[in-house]
């Protein structure tokens, strides 16, 4: 049989082709519904802290107390495996469970809730999907004011970890409260992108590498670019800590409108994890020599090794075992990603994209912020001004930590002391998005 389709005809096709590739519908991510910690005794497995009233693991007769050890025949033998499996969980999936209670060892199967979605008044939201370059099909949340026409637009790039970007009903943090604000008050279309293996996205978390992330990133600017109610021209990236490191080179690629980085970082990440190891070192009353002594025998090494030789953690210690008990990451990831990623991280440009810029720029920095230092801040400010660019502001916010939370000290957010929410700081980018893209304050 012959076909014979016209320019027209495969016009549409290809058309066809690629809103089914980037429609395709994602399961809803689910969750245990309970609260778990590790078994302080030997062994592997989770231990229920708490069961949710009628959640699905209570119906399945499931107690505190019960440990967890394999989920779906895999079996949890450490935080970054159960990580993984909680990741994957999907609303009306079923899942084989084992675990023991007391001396018994019991299998049964329980099938999780999906979550509920975000909803916010006044504004629209949709659930999307685009597929990057590797072929991974990652969740996009857009928010729209209820109005016609083209409108202003912020997308959000967020910080390395595996951490969702939803504001899904019962979701706390001061986090999740910049999110939800940003949404809400900008009066501007907001676009969020879920990493793989994160919320709805298919793909892994733990062993997607740092080009992978950039590739999901990219698809979904393409695609908010793309979209009828959005003005292409007025679309500004707000990152936030390493995100804040990559919105330069994505404002340069996709011809975006302004940049605002919050939490930002400019030296290689060699460099700035040496620059935190000194700083927990003084947190922890350590003595300059100390200091000195800790930097030079020990933590030099472990990154030289890990990032500049690109090893994994457990290969450099194999090599030098008195770095043991100085690295407090996993064998193979740091902050719940792979070594591949920080290897890449490594050798990736992050300070040539600042000097390429020539959109207006705006970065947040905390004056409590211990994760990245003012003078990685005040380095963008001397690029900038050494390449001749002539709209750029810092603002070095009173007390902020790098966790959006005002405390009396660095050490205090270190230590993990609860501090304070401060609505000025959500306020100021919003009121740096809508400059930036021509609406009023």
């Amino acid at each position: 049989m012959k076909i014979s389709i016209g320019i027209v005809g495969l016009l549409a096709l290809s058309l066809g082709l690629t809103n089914s590739v980037q429609s395709q519908e994602l399961q809803r991510r689910a969750s245990w519904e309970a609260r778990f910690s590790t078994p302080a005794t030997s062994g592997h497995g989770v231990l229920i802290r708490s069961l949710e009233k009628g959640s699905p693991l209570e119906k399945a007769g499931l107690l505190e107390g019960d440990r967890i050890i394999k989920v779906n025949d895999v079996p949890i033998v450490d935080g970054e495996i159960w990580s993984d499996v909680s990741y994957n969980l999907r609303g009306a999936e079923t899942v084989k469970l084992q675990f023991v209670r007391g001396s018994e060892l019991i299998h049964t199967e329980v099938t999780p809730n999906p979550l509920e979605k975000e909803t916010h008044p006044e504004l629209d939201t949709f659930y999307e999907e685009v597929t990057s370059s590797y072929g991974i099909t990652q969740r996009t949340i857009i928010t729209k004011p209820k109005r016609a026409g083209r409108q202003a637009a912020i997308v959000v790039i967020g910080g390395l970890s595996c951490s969702s970007i939803e504001v899904y009903p019962g979701r706390r943090g001061n986090w999740v409260q910049t999110l939800k604000d940003l949404v809400r008050k900008s009066g501007m279309v907001v676009m969020r992108i879920e990493k793989p293996g994160v919320g709805d996205s298919n793909g892994n978390c733990s062993e997607a590498d740092f080009h992978t992330d950039i590739a999901g990133f990219k698809a979904a600017i393409e695609d908010l670019k793309s979209k009828p109610y959005v003005d292409p021209e007025r679309i500004v990236v707000y990152g936030s800590s390493m995100g804040s490191a990559l919105a330069p080179a994505l404002a340069n690629e996709h011809q975006l409108a302004g940049i605002i980085s919050d939490g930002t970082f400019f030296k290689t990440w060699f460099e700035h994890m040496l620059e935190i190891e000194r700083r927990i070192r003084v947190f922890q009353g350590d003595t300059e020599s100390e200091i000195v002594q800790k930097m030079n025998n020990y933590y030099i090494p472990l990154y030289y090794g890990m990032l500049i030789e690109k090893k994994t953690y457990q290969e450099v210690v194999n090599a030098y075992p008195a770095l043991e008990e100085y690295n407090y990451h996993g064998p193979r990831h740091m902050y719940g990603r792979p070594m591949a990623y920080y290897h890449q991280l490594q050798d990736h440009d992050l300070a040539g994209a600042w000097e390429k810029v020539s959109v207006p720029v705006r970065i947040l920095r905390g004056t409590n912020d211990w994760i990245m230092s003012a003078f990685d801040n005040h380095m963008i400010m001397d690029v900038l001004e050494r390449n001749g660019h002539k709209d750029h502001v810092l603002v070095e916010y009173p007390g902020l930590d790098h966790w959006n939370t005002i405390h009396e000290t660095p050490k205090d957010s270190f230590e993990g002391k609860e501090g304070k929410w401060d609505v000025g700081t959500v306020d100021q980018i919003i009121s740096w998005a809508r400059e930036l893209t021509g609406l009023s304050n």
